[in-house]
């Protein structure tokens, strides 16, 4: 989804909400002056993300935090994929995966292992 897109969506979901609370306000029914509203599964599935996005972010993620650790590290990490093909990113995300098991000084450290 593009992020005008996103925008409308937004916009559009806050117009809907905005006048189904207005009209119970004018006719007395609600009193109170503020509402909460808990929109985190509307936007969930309106925002779905696409596989190599999420694989970009992760790995991008894993080594931000291996980074943080180790500056030296960056010289053992692999070739980081520039086209857009799936494929060539999970086989950069396998290979990032497999240098950093095979580092104990960089694998035992929790923070890396979560990510």
């Amino acid at each position: 989804m593009f992020v005008w897109q996103k925008v409308l969506f937004v916009y559009l979901l806050n117009l809907l909400i905005n006048k189904t609370v207005t009209i119970p306000v004018e006719k007395g029914i609600i009193r109170s002056k503020s509402i909460i509203v808990d929109a985190t599964h509307t936007l969930s599935r309106s925002n779905p993300f696409l596989a190599i996005e999420v694989l970009r972010e992760r790995s991008k993620l894993l080594r931000k935090t291996v980074y943080t650790f180790d500056e030296q590290f960056k010289e053992h990490m692999p070739e980081k994929n520039t086209v857009n093909d799936l494929e060539k990113d999970l086989v950069y995300c396998k290979e990032l995966e497999k240098r950093i098991e095979n580092d104990p000084s960089i694998n035992s450290i929790p923070a890396v292992k979560e990510n």
